[in-house]
């Protein structure tokens, strides 16, 4: 009988181990599951920040694909004239002056004329503060649309609104333009449209009916890289608020520019004689 019972408890001992290993297989491997979890929550994260900082991108996609239409092509070399808004101006004069002389533009901002012989870097360039007007207009000449606002009038997120469409976008530029009458105007030689918003389905209208138009700009395949010692992308020739004064430049000079051959190419530039060798710049490219 004791001998029966000593091997009733040594089965028993057996059997409880094996339950307990039992157990020990069955339970929940937690170190496996919240590794787990902390791999989903850190994708989740990644995946919000991208959608939430891709937005404005995929936006400015989204605005640029729905203005493609306005692309010029032989049927319509100029869609902006089915842009509501646009002003067009024949320009008749493109003459090249000194860094020290200045332009009578007659309308402000300018949509072309006279302007500097050194053209501003206009390959999706955002110029934080402004910049001398004689040297922008020149980027309008090889095609480029120059988008101006008024600091005044526009807040930090309409500004960088207007950045996605000039940033990384060649033959763009962007600049403020103090005193401005409205919040946000665009140029392309001849061209203007003035907007109040920078969410205008306009302003993407316009940059593709215009950006390096050949039937528009004089010299669409000039560049638009900035000139190596000639003009300094991070500091260059600041905007000029005060009027022109009456040795400026008038609208209808033409030497030195592609419209040389036409009237005013030969008439004398005030204040020439006050521009020594230093102030000269290379021929238009």
């Amino acid at each position: 009988m004791a001998s029966g019972t000593k091997k009733k408890g040594k089965g028993g001992v057996s059997d409880l181990r094996a339950a307990t290993d039992a157990v020990n297989k069955r339970q929940v491997p937690w170190g496996t599951l919240i590794a787990v979890v902390a791999i989903v929550a850190l994708a989740a994260v990644v995946f919000g920040y991208y959608i939430i900082e891709s937005a404005p991108k995929r936006e400015q996609e989204a605005r640029e694909e729905a203005a493609a239409s306005f692309q010029p092509s032989a049927q319509n070399p100029d869609p902006s004239k089915d842009i509501e808004g646009v002003e067009i101006t024949e320009i008749k004069a493109a003459g090249h002056v000194k860094r020290n002389q200045r332009v009578a533009y007659d309308v402000e901002p300018p949509m072309g004329g006279p302007h500097e012989d050194v053209w501003a870097d206009c390959n999706g360039t955002v110029y934080p503060e402004g910049v001398r007007t004689e040297n922008m207009v020149h980027t309008m000449e090889h095609g480029a649309v120059w988008i101006t606002y008024n600091p005044d009038k526009l807040d930090s997120e309409a500004v960088d609104l207007l950045k996605l469409r000039v940033e990384n976008k060649p033959y763009t530029v962007m600049s403020p333009y103090p005193g401005m009458d409205s919040p946000i105007s665009l140029q392309a030689w001849g061209h203007q449209l003035k907007v109040d918003s920078a969410e205008d389905e306009r302003i993407d209208q316009f940059i593709a009916a215009l950006r390096r138009n050949p039937n528009v700009a004089p010299e669409p395949q000039g560049g638009c890289s900035s000139q190596p010692g000639m003009f300094d992308v991070d500091n260059p020739p600041p905007f000029n608020p005060e009027e022109p004064g009456k040795d400026a430049v008038p609208m209808d000079y033409n030497a030195g520019g592609p419209m040389a051959g036409q009237p005013g190419a030969g008439q004398p530039v005030p204040g020439a004689g006050d521009a020594g060798d230093g102030d000269k710049a290379p021929a238009d490219e």
